[in-house]
């Protein structure tokens, strides 16, 4: 059994939480345990997933938001810088869920976190479950 830290960007609440249903559904399927951390927005994500991975607690990390284009270039930072921070830690061995999802509009973002659909947030657990697995094969071989 791992452990591993969902952290939400809180903007949407009714999509953050279907986000989050469908990764704890999808991390206790797979028999692991989970802590939820709040941060402030989507651009703070990698920042909180690396401050936790020097605690040594966790295994793997699901990071959790929604970002839906405005009439503003603010979108684009905020889509591309906070999957450039997760994927950077990646390629440092984090085992990282991408669950930020980026959107035109609510509708879209609706389609995607509601775990009948998309579900985007359960998606995203498994792929955090596959790269620590994956980081578990890897590690014994060597």
């Amino acid at each position: 059994m791992a452990k591993f830290l969902i952290v939400e960007a809180r903007f949407y609440n009714e999509l953050n939480d279907m986000l989050i249903d469908g990764a704890i559904d999808a991390l206790k399927a797979a028999g692991h345990e989970h802590e939820l951390l709040t941060v402030p927005g989507a651009l703070e994500i990698p920042s909180a997933i690396s401050l936790a991975i020097d605690t040594d607690q966790y295994d793997g990390f699901v990071a959790i938001g929604v970002v839906i284009r405005g009439e503003t270039y603010h979108f684009e930072i905020v889509a591309g810088e906070s999957a450039r921070g997760i994927m950077a830690l990646t390629m440092d061995g984090a085992a990282i869920g991408n669950g930020i999802i980026t959107v035109e509009n609510e509708d879209q973002a609706l389609a995607r976190a509601n775990k009948v659909r998309k579900n985007k947030g359960g998606e995203a657990a498994q792929a955090a479950i596959a790269m620590y697995e994956l980081g578990l094969k890897f590690s014994q071989a060597g």
